[in-house]
């Protein structure tokens, strides 16, 4: 039996929303550059989609954290096994996330970059689960806010499975096997 997954947010709904995204950040950087941090590899999929629509100048630089594993609930302890390549001392920087959920890992993200001293610092997060949330911790940009549902697609996965859906879906139903 494989797994059932039920659509939560349409593609379509989730461009229009993305394409909405940038229009805000290019209005605000109106005259400046930015620079993208994407937290892999989940949000790989929104900052790619995200930086089509900005129309400042802008890089991108990666980075790798997570509490999550293999399960469905975040481990509470953050591990950095990708740092930036690139300083962000006196860049306007926007942190692309897929999901904020306890907000542990982007409290501590937050942290380490205030510290390297960026002109600005931002978060943008394509969704944001307020009822899991154990740090205080809100987007600047915020896609969509979602109950408390284990969601996949769009880049957020189940044990690296499901990152390809073109939308954001909820696992109704675990299959017995995992191909």
């Amino acid at each position: 039996m494989k797994d059932v997954i039920s659509v939560m947010i349409p593609e379509e709904e989730m461009k229009k929303r993305i394409s909405e995204l940038g229009a805000q950040i290019t209005e605000d950087y109106q005259g400046e550059a930015v620079h993208l941090v994407c937290i892999l590899k989940g949000s790989v999929f929104f900052t790619c989609e995200l930086a089509q629509h900005i129309h400042v100048p802008l890089t991108i630089d990666f980075m790798r954290v997570a509490s999550y594993g293999d399960g469905t609930t975040s481990s509470g302890i953050v591990r950095l096994s990708k740092d930036l390549d690139d300083s962000i001392e006196g860049k306007n920087v926007i942190v692309v996330e897929d999901i904020v959920d306890t907000g542990r890992t982007l409290s501590y993200l937050l942290k380490l970059f205030e510290q390297r001293k960026p002109k600005s610092l931002k978060l943008c997060t394509l969704l944001s689960k307020p009822a899991r949330r154990v740090t205080e911790i809100e987007g600047d940009y915020t896609g969509f806010e979602i109950p408390d549902k284990f969601v996949v697609g769009f880049g957020l996965d189940f044990a690296e499975h499901y990152r390809n859906l073109p939308y954001i879906g909820v696992i109704e139903e675990l299959g017995d096997e995992r191909e």
